[in-house]
This record gives structure tokens, sequence and C-alpha cells, in this order.
């Protein structure tokens, strides 16, 4: 909820800084993070996981390599856990934001998302 109240600057920072730090967390822990983090983002408002999730898209969109160090089929894994209801919270919401993208920014995050996750989130 902190990150709601940061200025624009410090949001991207934030944003930033997981993106960057993220990847050399060992993935056992990393998935344990980032499976409550999704659990989190169900219950927030669509209005506040839209944001949330935007800055990270936005984000992405203008430096797709800060995904692709990631473990990207870990990560769709850790989706996959989540019970069909969490899941469908969030994979609404991904493709929302990202058709509300303009086509250059949305061509560039649908590059660096592996073919198996756009299925899940029917993209």
């Amino acid at each position: 909820m902190e990150f709601f109240s940061l200025s624009e600057p410090d949001r991207k920072e934030v944003i930033n800084n997981a993106l960057e730090a993220g990847p050399t967390i060992p993935f056992p822990n990393f998935s344990k993070l980032f499976k409550t983090w999704l659990k989190i983002l169900t219950t927030l408002t669509e209005e506040q996981r839209e944001g949330l999730f935007s800055a990270y898209i936005v984000e992405i969109s203008q430096s797709p390599q800060k995904l692709i160090t990631f473990n990207l089929d870990g990560i769709l894994e850790i989706f996959l856990t989540l019970d069909e209801n969490e899941k469908e919270i969030l994979a609404n919401t991904i493709k929302k934001i990202i058709n509300n993208l303009d086509e250059d920014a949305k061509r560039r995050i649908l590059v660096v998302i592996p073919d198996n996750a756009k299925k899940h989130l029917r993209f």
C-alpha cells in the first residue's frame, strides 16, 4: 500500500530496483516472495492492481531486456499454482493493461513474454 503514496520518480525507482534485484534472488526464495506478492495483488482493488501492474509493464515495455533475465518459465509455474479465481483476476488485469498500450509498446512486451504464458493470458 505504501507504493501508492510514493511520488512517480520514487515508484519508478522501486520498480527498477525490483526488476534489477529479482533475478539475483535464489529462485526457491524468489518463488515464495513472488507467489505471496501475486496473492496480495488479488486482494487489492482493480484500480490499485492496475496501477501497480501498469507501472511494471510500462517500465518493461521501455526496457524489455529487464524481463529477459528472469526465469519466466518458473514465474509462469508460480502463477499456475494460484487458484482459478486468482489467476483470472491477475490475467484480466494484465491483459487489459497490455491491450491499452500503444502498438509499439505492446509489441515490445509481447516479444519477451513466452508463448506458453501468452496462452494462459489468452493473447
